[in-house]
């Protein structure tokens, strides 16, 4: 109320439930269902523009007749070093790999650090030296960026905010909203490497073999898949969430169904052993090297031999299809022969694996 008796309006209403969830999770950020909710219901609505709305791994914009692509995240991973990488890498692959979902070569970058005081030099330097390797193997130049020192006990060691900007050629249309009935689904190697070796150093859990990360750019692997066939309908790398978020989205996106086989889903022993001991179910554990393809059915087998002929397609599969039933449902064929809907990831499975 003013003085005189005026009331004074705080906006409209929140459009999530306060009384479900009165303050943030960790699941809001996991790539899951309170994740979806937060974006659909709090940002886009508010934020609301044509490129937004494809809710696609970056934003596709014209620039005087052009098209380019731009995406931006930020990493907070923990640890942030890592059996086969570290947050420094990562945070150069992820953005990369977001351009490449988008169809983009990409070709600048910025970063920016959040550093904790009392951070070692060293480490920082190491971090450093990684991002620029992991900058040169994927073409890419960092161009500009930005350093905070927040105080001692104020941060987590370090978090890394990358943008990304690349250039999308003439009649390359990579849309989540593309996925056709008659659509073949790749994935390009084996799930769940990344969140499972998070997890295992985080826990302090040993395995008879160390796993690692796969924590790769993916440019290099689009773009041969790209000179085979230009027209891929949809890329995604399955991140946050793991391979069954991402095929959810893209039901939702494009309104079709998804089906897919379980027994053709590439998972190394390794990572299943480690699932079945910590209790995950792999589908929804993250990837940092992986890519979900949708293509025409026709063109699916030859594409599989070009994916396995380059070293992060090695493990391809063809794990599925896009179907005119059950739209917005991804259902999977068990291997005892049943069928399970797949769906969102309701909670959060796997904290700061990105």
């Amino acid at each position: 109320m003013t003085a005189n008796g005026a009331t004074i309006s705080n906006g409209p209403a929140c459009p999530i439930p306060i009384s479900e969830y009165p303050r943030i999770l960790l699941a809001h950020g996991g790539g899951g269902k309170l994740s979806q909710q937060l974006i659909q219901k709090m940002f886009v609505p508010q934020f609301k523009n044509e490129s937004l709305g494809l809710l696609h791994d970056g934003a596709v914009l014209r620039v005087e007749g052009d098209r380019i692509a731009f995406t931006t995240d930020s990493y907070v991973i923990n640890p942030i070093f890592f059996p086969g990488g570290n947050i420094g890498e990562l945070a150069i692959n992820g953005t990369v790999n977001d351009l490449a979902m988008c169809g983009a070569i990409p070709r600048y970058l910025s970063v920016g650090f959040i550093i904790e005081e009392g951070f070692a030099m060293e480490n920082l330097w190491r971090l450093v030296h990684s991002m620029q390797e992991a900058a040169t193997y994927a073409g890419v130049v960092l161009v500009t960026g930005d350093t905070k020192v927040v105080d001692k006990g104020k941060g987590d060691q370090i978090f890394i905010n990358t943008s990304g900007i690349g250039v999308i050629e003439k009649g390359v249309d990579i849309d989540p909203r593309r996925a056709a009935a008659g659509d073949a689904i790749i994935v390009s190697g084996n799930i769940a490497q990344h969140g499972i070796a998070i997890m295992s150093v985080r826990e302090g859990l040993e395995f008879e073999t160390t796993i690692k990360s796969d924590t790769a750019a993916l440019n290099s692997l689009v773009h041969r898949m790209m000179a085979t066939y230009r027209d891929i309908h949809v890329l995604r790398d399955p991140t946050r969430g793991g391979l069954a978020s991402s095929l959810n989205e893209i039901a939702d996106s494009a309104h079709v169904g998804i089906r897919i086989s379980e027994e053709n889903i590439p998972i190394a022993e390794d990572v299943k052993g480690a699932c079945e001991i910590m209790g995950f179910d792999p589908l929804y554990v993250a990837n940092e090297g992986k890519l979900i393809a949708f293509l025409p059915a026709t063109k699916a087998n030859e594409m599989l031999s070009v994916m396995k002929s380059h070293p992060q397609g090695k493990e391809s599969q063809i794990i599925g299809e896009v179907v005119a039933d059950h739209p917005g449902l991804v259902v999977m064929k068990t291997k005892i022969g049943g069928s399970r809907v797949v769906d969102m990831m309701s909670g959060e499975q796997l904290p700061r694996i990105c």
